[in-house]
């Protein structure tokens, strides 16, 4: 019997269990050029030039905004080097070697709790987009463009839901830096103005529920709550996340700040943190190294831009070293391929999962309608897969494939292994001609 895909294979058990590894030392970082959202760039430093840490060193350009470029160490600059992003593609990075100083820029600097309450909305905008925070739970949208919203904001949610398989990074950001959770969602409150929010984790989390109930009996009156979720797949994705924790249903395509309420990444929120109080940008971030393809799987918390090369050794290698490996930035089902282990830590990369590659055979559709079933946004994938098939430019449009949040539930539950999730990309271009 066909039946709605909710709940995939447990992998988190063990390693959400382990302290995090610290490793914020590397001999290099690698600082992206471009992204996905920012094509072109300009550098503000040359070749033997030293830098600290935290030092503004360039501007990222995109279409509708500029991303600052930010040092994530002291030390100097020595040129340029090809690795894979995040996004899949081989592009230059920034190449700074450390002095192991860790000198921070003068831009950088602590404020004192009476001059934060003072902070407008505006002057907290302004510091985000000068941090250059984005979306750390893989978006990258910047943060700042959340807060010009003139819309009234009644509740904040704080996803710490983290519902992909095999991640456990923002489990161990929550277990080892709670105060900084609850400081930065107290910022969020106060720059909208707004009395309530609830921090969404699944309910299977025992070991979060009994540290932040016990934490927010410190905050008896900060109108911040623990909200205990689904423990399917996806429930951390924005409109499920928001029906769950409030019961209102978003329509398609609508903004959340419509309804009265705004969402962060629990990492953005600790981004947010740091901003706030430090004026800092993101140095540091908790990734998972993970996967059948490596001895023992960690989390880490590492220095933005060191390179996954760095941290192979510390996971005591590859297993089945001789066997052909599959790398994937973030999670395996909205993730990232890339084609070998010379890959760079952004701000975004969440984890780096590591599997021995096994070959599938692609068999015929026998239109089961598991895929069907298993879709979040209710699309008919194997449609829209067959209209692409054939280039039906007006078939795909009326099949609406840009509803299609890729969460990879129609190629997972497909009982003949077709990579359904890769047509429906593939009709989204198609949709936008």
């Amino acid at each position: 019997m066909i039946a709605k895909t909710r709940h995939i294979k447990d992998t988190k058990k063990l390693i959400g269990s382990l302290p995090a590894v610290r490793y914020v030392d590397p001999k290099y970082i690698y600082l992206a050029t471009t992204n996905a959202r920012c094509s072109s760039f300009e550098l503000y430093i040359k070749e033997g030039d030293h830098v600290n840490c935290c030092q503004l060193i360039g501007m990222r350009h995109g279409p509708f905004f500029d991303q600052p470029i930010h040092a994530t160490c002291s030390g100097t600059f020595v040129g340029y080097e090809k690795h894979y992003h995040r996004n899949g593609k081989l592009i230059d990075f920034i190449k700074i070697e450390n002095d192991f100083k860790d000198t921070f820029d003068k831009s950088c600097f602590k404020r004192s709790p009476e001059e934060i309450a003072k902070l407008s909305k505006d002057e907290i905008t302004e510091i985000v987009k000068n941090c250059a925070l984005v979306g750390l739970g893989g978006s990258s949208f910047p943060t700042y463009v959340k807060f010009q919203t003139d819309k009234k904001i009644d509740v904040i949610l704080i996803n710490a839901i983290e519902c992909e398989p095999y991640i456990t990074a923002d489990h161990r950001l929550m277990l080892e830096f709670p105060n900084r959770v609850i400081d930065g969602i107290k910022y969020a409150m106060q720059a909208f103005d707004c009395k309530k929010a609830y921090i969404c984790i699944k309910s299977k989390y025992k070991d979060i529920k009994t540290v932040y109930k016990q934490l927010l009996k410190e905050y008896p009156d900060s109108g911040i709550e623990l909200c205990c979720v689904g423990n399917y797949y996806p429930q951390g994705w924005e409109v499920e996340m928001i029906r769950k924790a409030t019961g209102i249903k978003l329509n398609p395509g609508e903004l959340p700040s419509n309804r009265g309420i705004i969402d962060f990444n629990v990492s953005t929120i600790v981004g947010l943190y740091k901003a706030i109080k430090y004026n800092m940008p993101v140095v540091k971030r908790f990734v998972t190294v993970t996967g059948d393809g490596i001895n023992f799987p960690k989390n880490f918390r590492v220095r933005v831009g060191t390179s996954i090369k760095d941290l192979i050794p510390l996971c005591e290698g590859y297993k089945n070293p001789d066997k052909e490996k599959v790398f994937i930035l973030g999670g395996p089902m909205m993730g990232a391929s890339v084609p070998s282990d010379d890959c760079i830590i952004t701000k975004t990369v969440t984890s780096i999962i590591i599997f021995d590659k096994m070959e599938f055979k692609e068999e015929p559709c026998v239109r089961c309608g598991s895929c069907v079933l298993s879709c979040p946004v209710h699309l008919e994938p194997v449609q829209i897969m067959n209209a692409v098939k054939v280039a039906d430019k007006e078939r795909i449009k009326k099949l609406n494939p840009l509803k299609c949040i890729e969460c990879g539930l129609c190629a997972y539950s497909c009982t003949s292994k077709i990579q359904v999730t890769d047509y429906i990309r593939k009709a989204k271009i198609f949709a936008k001609l």
